[in-house]
């Protein structure tokens, strides 16, 4: 009922295999992004810190685990950040333009975590979450899959 492979085709299946490997392994590399530098010259670089300075910035992993609106603030959210375990912040973000709070309630983000807290009119602010932005937008710097709340960023 089945016919045996005669080695002549069997070979001319090898070969036929490995022809898109050798076409890949000739083709020509990706050409590199050409990152314009409009946003360094929009905001230039701060002065230069030692690394005593930076190591103050605690800088930890956290899971959104609730988001509002504040209804009085044209750009402000306010974040409920759980640290893991018990350990809670309240963040007022400067987000609110670019991200809905449905959206972001079990998201993981950085923040600074020992950031002084600070008295804003809509409440206590006690920590920052890390962003990118300019007039194009606002992006919030998230961490891969697998960090995990409370994991400090070095």
């Amino acid at each position: 009922l089945m016919k045996r492979a005669e080695r002549p085709a069997v070979d001319a299946m090898i070969a036929a295999s490995r022809a898109p490997e050798a076409a890949k392994a000739g083709s020509v590399a990706p050409a590199a992004p050409s990152d314009s530098d409009e946003p360094l010259r929009a905001e230039p670089l701060e002065p230069t810190i030692t690394i005593d300075d930076f190591a103050k910035v605690d800088l930890r992993v956290a899971r959104v685990i609730a988001a509002e609106e504040v209804p009085e603030a044209k750009k402000l959210l306010k974040l409920t950040l759980s640290l893991g375990g018990e350990h809670r912040r309240t963040v007022f973000a400067g987000i609110k333009g670019a991200y809905r709070p449905a959206d972001l309630v079990g998201q993981l983000v950085i923040c600074v975590a020992n950031l002084q807290p600070r008295q804003m009119k809509f409440g206590l602010s006690e920590g920052m979450i890390v962003a990118a932005g300019d007039t194009t937008g606002v992006f919030l710097l998230r961490p891969d899959d697998g960090a995990r709340p409370g994991q400090r960023v070095h």
